[in-house]
């Protein structure tokens, strides 16, 4: 698919992200959970699609994109769409892989 068209698609549908990395949290409280490595597959709405084809567009860093998907690790995965542990800080590290599809 072209880049345009998968833009389309992903700003419509989402797309899904896995990875492996460290993950940690920090409660508000400053409480923490050591970072650990998980395996994590998440589907990340439309907004977080646009949000990653935007910013490659505009020559964002690796560093950067990969900043965009855990924001949206965080949201989707550890705060179920914001739903449960607000103010829970989450740390993204030591990616292995990162991969994402449609």
């Amino acid at each position: 698919m072209r880049a345009k068209a998968l833009k389309k698609a992903a700003s419509a549908d989402g797309l899904v992200v896995s990875t492996r990395a460290r993950f940690g949290f920090t409660a508000a409280s400053g409480t923490t959970d050591d970072a650990r490595i998980r395996d994590i597959t998440q589907a990340l709405p439309p907004t977080f699609a646009d949000r990653l084809f935007t910013a490659r567009e505009q020559g964002a860093t690796e560093d950067q994109l990969r900043q965009i998907a855990a924001d949206g690790l965080a949201q989707m995965y550890v705060r179920a769409n914001n739903s449960r542990a607000h103010g829970l800080g989450v740390e993204f590290t030591d990616v292995e892989r990162l991969d994402v599809e449609l």
